[in-house]
């Protein structure tokens, strides 16, 4: 039984990778399409900043000329593999793309950068200055079992950030109570 618990614990940490594929150019890419009936574009684009703003606000809105797209840069804290005590390692930044039409929408992580973190002299871990390392890079610059563990967290972080914005935007609103005001009428007694 644990044999199996192990094995099926390596296949779950592996398929992490397998999110991520790379685009046309040669950049990882986390891209997605949703369906949903019934919804029209501008509702869509609502839901979708709404997301950004309450649950991800550290990702900053960008203006962009095409006004069906929301454009958004941020980061997430990547711990590394291993070790006994957990501590950030670095963060990586990236672009949150979400594009909407009318019934559908499309959103891709991309543009992932690796920054690494280091002891300051108050015994805190801040971003080493100078230093970024794109991920597609990252085998030949960083520890190979370090980067894989950086791809993983990745993978991990784009997949939860697309299942919380799948169930923000097939959200189903409340219909708003028709408010009843009292009307007199002063012709009839």
């Amino acid at each position: 039984m644990i044999t199996i618990a192990v094995l099926f614990f390596a296949k779950v940490t592996l398929a992490q990778k397998e999110l991520l594929s790379f685009d046309e150019n040669n950049k990882y890419i986390y891209y997605q399409v949703a369906d949903v009936p019934g919804l029209p574009k501008d509702t869509l684009l609502v839901r979708a900043s709404n997301f950004l703003k309450s649950e991800y606000s550290n990702f900053k809105l960008n203006h962009t000329a095409d006004p069906g797209l929301l454009n958004s840069r941020g980061k997430f804290l990547a711990y590394g593999a291993g070790g006994l005590l957990k501590h950030e390692h670095g963060e990586i930044s990236c672009s949150l793309n979400v594009e909407c039409k009318d019934q559908k929408y499309r959103y891709w992580l991309t543009d992932f950068v690796f920054t690494p973190y280091q002891r300051d002299r108050y015994g805190n871990f801040a971003p080493e200055p100078g230093r970024e390392v794109p991920l597609e890079s990252a085998l030949k610059k960083l520890d190979k079992k370090e980067a894989g563990s950086y791809l993983d967290e990745t993978g991990t972080f784009c997949k939860q950030l697309g299942d919380r914005l799948k169930l923000r935007m097939s959200r189903i609103s409340a219909p708003k109570k028709a408010e009843i005001t009292k009307k007199i009428v002063t012709d009839k007694w």
